[in-house]
């Protein structure tokens, strides 16, 4: 069983002996983007480095008794799995910045923390996460329609098939789906919060806040001018949706870059994540954190020549660049600087 789906499981089993803090809410936090919200941290890599002598310390407040503690104050929800905050709430059995970050909002959080985590490889902004105000990019769509036409009437006359033709409706169908999706994720989790906590029946959730971490396929045909426009109008949307007007918002800004300067679609959306602070209307509510300058320098140095270094590289790293390296270190920081920006934002209360 994989260590989330056994985390769901005994938080399940258990629940009605869970004790959460004290207090008549529960702060919840909506985590939401693509693969890299997703996390992809392999488990045998966390392992290892919680008990190399050279590591240790950086996990040493995420265990106890030589295991990964399973926290009865942060829950999570991720799509199908639910249970206590611990390690292996990602793809697959892998973790992301979800643990660090829930284990911020836990330690400083009075009342008990909630993270709904909606995320989905591959998906962008221009197009699957696409908010409502933010309308059609009407080239794109007459782009898409003309070439859905073209495959299925290339399949038609190859199977001697009558599919129907998609129309222009159909292809507007996919732009902002993730988005309905991720508010779908929210709503449902909220209204089943009772059946799926038991220990946190009765109490009022409050939504408290907001991180994406997204941007890595806005870098393709032209999607990253749009990005700026793109993101101020996902920021406004979801705190119109979630009846959440200056909810606190943190922006993961690209880093894959790493020590290197950012240069082409990525330098661009990095620059319009970070130029969210400068907006009149989400200043003091929105937070961009950089994420290249946290980067883990030895999964860095060694990741060009991992293929030679296979054994080396497993106590390092965990996955490509464009997830971060599947750096344990690296992720445990991006959560733990989400977590700062988020509290940091917290002390001003929502207009």
């Amino acid at each position: 069983m994989k260590t989330r789906q056994l985390a769901g499981a005994l938080a399940a089993l258990f629940a009605t002996g869970l004790t959460v803090a004290a207090g008549d809410t529960v702060k919840v936090f909506i985590l939401a983007g693509q693969s890299n919200m997703e996390g992809k941290v392999q488990r045998k890599l966390l392992d290892h480095q919680a008990g190399d002598p050279a590591t240790k310390d950086i996990f040493q407040h995420l265990r106890k008794d030589d295991g990964w503690i399973v926290r009865d104050d942060v829950l999570i929800k991720y799509l199908g799995e639910h249970g206590g905050l611990t390690v292996g709430f990602g793809s697959g059995d892998r973790t992301g910045v979800e643990l660090e970050f829930g284990t911020v909002m836990g330690d400083r959080i009075d009342d008990p923390v909630l993270l709904i985590k909606t995320a989905w490889g591959g998906h962008s902004l221009y197009k699957l996460f696409r908010s409502p105000s933010a309308g059609f990019p009407e080239e794109l769509l007459k782009s898409d329609l003309e070439q859905a036409i073209k495959n299925i009437g290339n399949k038609n006359a190859k199977s001697g098939g009558n599919d129907p033709l998609p129309t222009l409706e159909d292809i507007k169908a996919e732009y902002g789906s993730s988005y309905r999706n991720m508010l779908q994720e929210v709503r449902t989790t909220l209204a089943n919060l009772d059946t799926l906590f038991p220990a946190l029946k009765g109490k009022k959730p409050e939504i408290a806040g907001f991180l994406w971490h997204q941007g890595w396929n806005d870098q393709y045909n032209g999607a990253e001018t749009e990005y700026e426009s793109n993101l101020r109008h996902f920021i406004k949307d979801v705190r119109n949706d979630l009846k959440s007007p200056g909810m606190p918002f943190v922006i993961g800004v690209m880093g894959q870059n790493m020590s290197k300067p950012a240069k082409g679609p990525m330098l661009v959306i990095q620059e319009a994540q970070l130029a969210m602070e400068k907006v009149p209307e989400f200043k003091g509510n929105v937070k961009a954190v950089r994420t290249d300058v946290l980067v883990d320098k030895a999964a860095e140095e060694l990741y060009p020549t991992w293929k030679d270094n296979i054994e080396k590289w497993e106590k390092t790293g965990s996955d490509h660049a464009y997830h971060y390296l599947g750096s344990a270190i690296w992720h445990i920081r991006m959560g733990h600087a989400f977590g700062d920006a988020m509290m940091e934002l917290m002390k001003h209360p929502n207009p």
